[in-house]
């Protein structure tokens, strides 16, 4: 089978905020590299961080501080996250939020007296919440993109990324090998330093936020490669998902959290607020917190006509909160609901992945010129990502990814030749489909989303996660034995929705595997069979390898090497630990 082989200094996978920040710094840093963009979509409109309706956290307002936003995120995130990343991310965000607005050009909401406008996200002191409107996400894409298109960046569209491929001996990354969507042809793209910034996305649950091309394929390749992932059995439910009924595919669509910053309430079927039942802050508390008490409700019968719950902002004022959420007052209004002036259903619904590749501060992994950044990446949020982190964190860690990649090139970088024997592996794990009877992956699909959901949900227990493991074993084998027609691989969808389906079960293992060793409950883990969090000084987080084809895991002890439980930090300590 002939390979078309392309070479590039900096290949980087994905054009979210972590992808288009890495190659707008790397070319800054210096502008002769070739840098080449990949991406499974198109450049610009898929990912998740164009879907971000709530914003962007920072520190900027008089009487917040990098410390308080640093510890909220220790404390949201259950004394898990990594604190020197943590600790970038909080001072990289007031960096990167003026480069967003003085140099790349965003225009977000004012107070009156010319400052930025912050508002109100759960599970922080301060409102700190930088936004445009309800459609941040748009506004710091588009801005981004007119910035990348200016520049000399290469583009390889509908290009799905299927294997990290190492060098021949053993030093590093050599390229990545795709598909191309258009063709259906493989092509190998050689490169200097790589970018993994695919963005994860939960899919594989019943109800999801992310866009449908996200399905796990950075991790499911970066286990093969043999790099640990971390964190896994984190995954966060927002709580208020879109419930659209029978035949709608907004359906777990998010509707952001700045609805109940704002003073939203959470009304169940028997038209009571009920979230006060669970947590003192009520529907502001932490989205892990909101997503029990709605599914407690749920289990409990106290559901809407679909089956979830409501949320009501009319009391607010009608124009107000059409004033105020004129993406999600039309988007609801598109699926028949007056979010301004009614009342929503709305359901859990997954919506980020806490866990992802181990990497370090400068974005490196453990592969020479393998870098990670955005959400394929663990450590950052620990048991709980606080709302306005994420983008934050994708457009911090993709600035220090470029500016870092730029840097290995200048050094250390040279094109590696490639180990062939994982290129002809790779093909032929794509090629499996092609050899079997052709037939519908949906069922199959939907049925590892109820065991996912039923199984490694919200609300978990031994019993059920062992359950749910058999389950994902028996998807997996029932997914080798249906095949895809070959007649046309140009664009042929049925191939990729096997891949898709192949990245996202093989996740779901991991996920499970995790959810069964962590015999506590932290954050979006909740184990009702261990419902106590325990000693957060002997706190340890979840290790995943892969070996020979099976998963092998470790708890590896949290370091807290900026602040421990009980105390109070140390600004001077932590800027000694980055």
């Amino acid at each position: 089978m002939t390979i078309e082989t392309l070479r590039t200094d900096i290949l980087i996978l994905g054009s979210g905020g972590a992808g288009l920040f890495a190659a707008l710094h790397a070319k800054q840093a210096n502008p002769a590299l070739d840098v080449t963009i990949a991406v499974k979509g198109l450049i610009g409109k898929s990912g998740c961080t164009r879907m971000v309706q709530g914003g962007y956290n920072v520190a900027l307002a008089e009487g917040d501080s990098i410390e308080r936003h640093f510890m909220d995120t220790i404390e949201g995130g259950k004394w898990l996250p990594r604190q020197d990343l943590a600790w970038r991310l909080v001072t990289g965000a007031v960096e990167r939020v003026q480069e967003l607005e003085n140099e790349i050009g965003c225009f977000f909401d004012r107070n009156p007296d010319g400052t930025l406008h912050q508002k109100a996200f759960a599970g922080q002191s301060f409102d700190r919440t930088v936004h445009k409107s309800d459609l941040t996400g748009i506004e710091i894409i588009n801005r981004l993109m007119e910035k990348v298109r200016a520049l000399d960046v290469n583009r390889l569209e509908e290009h799905r990324a299927i294997e990290l491929i190492p060098a021949a001996d053993g030093s590093g990354i050599a390229g990545v090998l795709f598909i191309d969507m258009r063709t259906g042809q493989y092509r190998f793209v050689q490169a200097k330093a790589v970018l993994l910034s695919t963005g994860a996305g939960p899919t594989m649950y019943l109800y999801h936020t992310p866009s449908g091309e996200k399905t796990c394929d950075g991790l499911a390749m970066a286990l093969r490669y043999g790099l640990k992932l971390r964190d896994m059995e984190m995954v966060q439910f927002h709580p208020t998902g879109l419930l659209g009924g029978p035949g709608t595919r907004m359906t777990g669509t998010v509707l952001e959290e700045g609805l109940r910053g704002a003073g939203g309430h959470l009304i169940n079927g028997a038209g009571e607020r009920f979230m006060s039942n669970y947590h003192e802050r009520g529907e502001r508390a932490t989205r892990d917190v909101v997503s029990r008490g709605i599914y407690a409700e749920m289990r409990a019968g106290r559901t809407s006509p679909m089956g979830g719950v409501y949320i009501q902002m009319s009391h607010l004022g009608v124009e107000h909160v059409r004033r105020s959420f004129p993406g999600m007052v039309q988007r609801c209004a598109d699926c028949g609901f007056d979010l301004a002036g009614g009342r929503v259903e709305v359901v859990p619904t997954a919506h980020y992945l806490m866990g992802g590749v181990e990497f370090e501060v400068d974005c490196s992994t453990t592969s020479a010129g393998l870098y990670a950044a955005g959400e394929d990446c663990g450590g950052v949020h620990g048991a709980n990502r606080l709302g306005g982190n994420g983008v934050a964190n994708s457009t911090v860690f993709g600035g220090i990814a470029g500016d870092s990649m730029a840097e290995y090139v200048r050094k250390h970088g040279a094109w590696k030749d490639a180990d062939q024997s994982v290129i002809e592996a790779g093909i032929a794990r794509a090629e499996q489909p092609f050899s079997r009877k052709a037939e519908s992956t949906l069922p199959l699909r939907e049925a590892l989303a109820e065991t996912m959901w039923n199984d490694v949900g919200i609300l978990r227990n031994k019993a059920g996660i062992e359950k749910g493991l058999l389950s994902i074993d028996g998807h997996l084998e029932a997914l080798r034995t249906i095949g895809v027609a070959d007649g046309q691989r140009r664009f042929n969808l049925s191939w990729h929705d096997w891949l898709n389906l192949d990245s996202l079960t093989t996740i779901s293992k991991v996920i499970a595997t995790s959810a069964l060793a962590r015999c506590d409950s932290r954050g979006a883990h909740f184990r009702e069979d261990y419902p106590e969090t325990g000693d957060l000084n002997t706190t340890a987080y979840t290790q995943v390898g892969a070996r020979d084809g099976d998963i092998t895991l470790e708890m590896v002890p949290v370091k807290f090497d900026i602040v421990s439980p009980g105390q109070t930090l140390i600004k001077e300590e932590a800027e000694q630990c980055v």
